[in-house]
């Protein structure tokens, strides 16, 4: 195994056993990106012991790197996670680990967050399972290109794909191999690799783990992914819609929970729909809360691109057993991999943040024992959904809704709330900025 001290343990023991001479430590942005510095083994021994002082500008600028407030932005305490610890795929005798802040400045962590959430599950005897999976675009094209190219007119990667191709496989098995490779290098498991609808398009759907692990895994996942092509000259895309004339790319998220015992708690072969009381509470806390705390899974702009009709994706709260068109969909083939799939969470999506609005809302829902509407194996996207299910249209309504929500207070407390949604008011007003060309072509010499 590649991950070592799972439930923390000797931070030197970790890096001996990994034979790392040297430690990428990186701390998760709000965004879910690994913000990376590189030092020796002995002094990541030394911040390990002693803490880890880290600019807290990383939740003071936006995705840009622009700042939002004035300040000295001073270091804040944080610490490294020896349970993240794991090889470094891209050279011998070294090593990645994951830091976050410490104390009340850490409660604005979505990490954090989600850490503190699987243990309010665990409170309960419950243990969270999960897995996410990403599609994403690739494309021939280097950083240089791009912006030479002005992000017009790219070229994508094997431009005659199509979905489940043996051909692109065939020809491309190499480089995908080398994306497992890489991943099982981190102790990330990959349950496959496959093409996707769309030029360049591929699906990875990750492994299950168990608690933190998953989350870690799929952020991980996304950032070195992004490495790994980048280092084969090309350029992987996890935006939610890149174009009108293509799909949008998701972030799905399975769920499942068990007891103390390793039994599926979901399950209930015996009633309707094999759910449980617990398993029907959890989904519904997960559909009531749904379009108030959207803003957590669908953090950028560009998500509430591909939440419209048409886009083979949900635009409202639902559920129905083996439903591809609901928001929440039951997988029940059997009884001790019962799950729900959150089908809501774009490819950009931060996989903590998606994560500990699931655990969240369904807690709330088996806390407060909340049955959920009738599921239905109706095609949600040709239905008309009812107004209190129906989803913010926009990043700017789905932020101001989660800020309005005493609930999503409740649960995720105010330090988390208002940091997050000072951030996501600031990229609704960049964007809120800019005119599109769509507009100018439109409109320019019409109006």
């Amino acid at each position: 195994m590649s991950i070592v001290n799972e439930t923390g343990g000797d931070f030197a023991v970790g890096l001996q056993q990994l034979n790392a001479k040297s430690v990428h430590i990186g701390m998760m942005d709000p965004m879910g990106e690994f913000r990376d510095k590189l030092v020796s083994a002995d002094k990541a021994v030394k911040l390990a012991a002693n803490g880890y002082p880290f600019c807290e500008v990383l939740y003071f600028w936006d995705i840009a790197e622009k700042t939002f407030i004035d300040g000295a932005f001073v270091d804040r305490p944080a610490f490294l996670d020896a349970s993240s610890l794991r090889k470094y795929p891209f050279s011998e005798g070294s090593a990645v680990c994951i830091a976050d802040f410490s104390g009340a400045f850490g409660k604005r962590s979505p990490r954090n967050l989600c850490k503190k959430l699987i243990s309010e599950a665990g409170d309960l005897g419950l243990d969270v399972l999960s897995a996410f999976e990403f599609e994403f675009f690739l494309f021939d094209e280097t950083p240089e290109s791009l912006r030479a190219k002005n992000y017009r007119d790219l070229t994508y990667f094997a431009q005659g794909n199509r979905t489940y191709s043996l051909q692109t496989s065939a020809i491309h098995g190499d480089l995908l191999q080398g994306l497992h490779d890489t991943m099982t290098t981190m102790g990330i498991g990959l349950d496959a690799i496959h093409t996707e609808l769309g030029p360049g398009c591929f699906e990875a759907p990750l492994t299950y783990a168990k608690g933190l692990k998953s989350p870690d895994d799929a952020a991980l996942f996304k950032n070195f992914a992004k490495g790994y092509f980048s280092r084969h000259g090309l350029t992987a895309g996890f935006m939610s819609k890149l174009s009108p004339s293509l799909s949008g790319q998701s972030g799905h998220l399975h769920l499942s929970m068990r007891d103390q015992k390793g039994n599926a708690v979901f399950a209930d072969p015996g009633a309707q729909d094999g759910l449980s009381k617990l398993g029907r509470h959890f989904i519904g806390g997960l559909v009531k809360l749904m379009p108030e705390l959207l803003a957590m899974c669908a953090h950028t702009v560009n998500a509430y691109k591909r939440l419209v009709p048409g886009a083979w994706a949900p635009i409202s709260a639902n559920w129905g057993v083996q439903n591809r068109t609901a928001a929440v969909r039951v997988i029940n083939d059997e009884p001790e991999s019962t799950r729900v799939e959150f089908r809501v969470p774009s490819a950009d999506t931060n996989p903590y943040l998606a994560l500990a609005l699931c655990i969240g809302a369904g807690l709330y829902g088996i806390r407060n024992e909340i049955e959920p509407p009738a599921g239905s194996s109706e095609n949600f996207y040709a239905a008309t959904p009812s107004p209190e299910s129906v989803f913010p249209s926009n990043l700017g309504q789905a932020a101001e809704r989660l800020n309005e929500s005493p609930i999503a207070r409740d649960i995720f407390g105010d330090d988390f709330i208002d940091s997050f949604i000072t951030g996501r008011r600031f990229e609704f007003a960049e964007y809120q900025k800019q005119v599109s060309e769509w507009e100018i072509r439109r409109y320019l010499g019409i109006v």
